[in-house]
């Protein structure tokens, strides 16, 4: 089990329930749809006999506030080491896989008493596998900056394609991805203002028609509105002029533009422009598929707060608010990754808690 590395910080003498045990049970109930101490005290309860056939639990089990106070002494880094070695240990990445990284604010996670902020975790996603390969914990949005590379050193990344939202498009932030033996594909935004001032001055309208660079587009309808895609590369990077030459190994800008309307009103519609530059010598087709599996990633923090509640959650004390937000992403991991049962993530977690042999095809479902 790759949590017998974690220390336990408790005074040994008065330790009942091993730390091994206090986990299991948490994931367990977790997975079984139980989102606080007092659910997975009960879990435990009703449950022992299953538990008992992974654990010890030879003295029964942990009370409401021996589960609480173990999970916030754990230390948060070492539990992240951990997920993220049992993430490389159960997900092949693929050549080229795109991997989104970007942050999700745990709302519930402030302490006005004691003037923090809530807590905002930084998250690796590989869109492919639909699976979070690894999360870190900031105290205020505008410190993702410093927390994507410190993430990307945990990681095994080497030959994916790293997106990012424009917080992260930063020359060092992409010179740690590409010493990862991976590649950058970031947007570009008024935080580079010099960058996308040379940008604006090279797009005009007129691209959309007659484009000297590679092109791709694409028509959906959803939801009773039609968008329409188009994407546009260019490796020239002297229309950029000496501002390009400040970007490490930057082979490709990239533009992409969206227009939605609304069928019902035939004149509302909604227009946008994107810019985005890149390690890689992208198509047009492979710039937009990037870039629309970046937004995967939302998909993951919806999850996390329609079907686990993590927005509502209140857990702050000690590391545990962190700690907790990890147990929830394996679990997440592990429900989506159990493809037997066609149901959404929120019935999953309800037949966890009907069936103990569902359970176990869950819990074995990352090997």
């Amino acid at each position: 089990m790759h949590f017998d590395v974690i220390p336990d910080y408790r005074q040994q003498g008065k330790v009942e329930h091993k730390l091994t045990d206090i986990i299991l049970l948490t994931i367990c109930a977790v997975l079984a749809g139980q989102d606080d101490w007092k659910a997975i005290h009960l879990y435990g309860q009703a449950q022992l006999d299953f538990l008992k056939r992974f654990g010890d639990f030879s003295h029964g089990v942990p009370s409401t506030s021996t589960i609480a106070r173990a999970m916030g002494m754990i230390n948060a880094t070492r539990l992240q080491k951990c997920f993220i070695e049992w993430m490389k240990d159960c997900t092949e990445l693929t050549k080229g896989e795109v991997i989104a990284i970007d942050g999700k604010t745990v709302r519930g996670s402030y302490d006005d008493s004691r003037g923090l902020g809530a807590i905002h975790m930084v998250n690796a996603f590989a869109t492919e596998n639909g699976v979070s390969l690894g999360q870190h914990k900031v105290y205020e949005k505008s410190n993702e900056i410093t927390a994507i590379p410190e993430l990307l050193e945990l990681l095994d990344i080497s030959g994916c394609l790293v997106t990012l939202d424009a917080m992260g498009c930063q020359k060092k932030i992409a010179q740690k991805i590409l010493d990862k033996n991976a590649d950058y594909l970031l947007a570009v935004k008024g935080n580079q203002g010099r960058l996308e001032q040379a940008f604006n001055d090279y797009f005009d309208m007129s691209m959309l028609q007659n484009h000297d660079g590679d092109s791709y587009s694409t028509q959906e309808k959803s939801r009773g509105r039609q968008e329409t895609r188009l994407a546009l590369t260019n490796t020239d990077l002297s229309v950029l002029g000496d501002v390009g030459l400040e970007w490490p190994e930057l082979k490709t800008m990239g533009i992409v533009v969206s227009l939605r309307q609304k069928e019902e009103v035939a004149k509302e519609s909604e227009f946008t422009v994107r810019y985005y530059i890149s390690s890689k010598e992208l198509s047009a087709k492979e710039l937009l598929n990037g870039t629309r599996s970046h937004w995967l990633v939302e998909s993951m923090h919806w999850s996390l707060d329609t079907a686990f509640g993590e927005d509502a959650s209140r857990k702050r004390a000690e590391e545990g608010a962190e700690n907790f937000a990890r147990i929830r992403q394996m679990c997440l991991n592990m429900l989506k990754s159990e493809t037997t049962l066609k149901a959404s993530i929120k019935h999953k977690r309800a037949m966890c808690a009907m069936n103990c042999e569902y359970l176990l095809k869950v819990l074995a479902s990352l090997y």
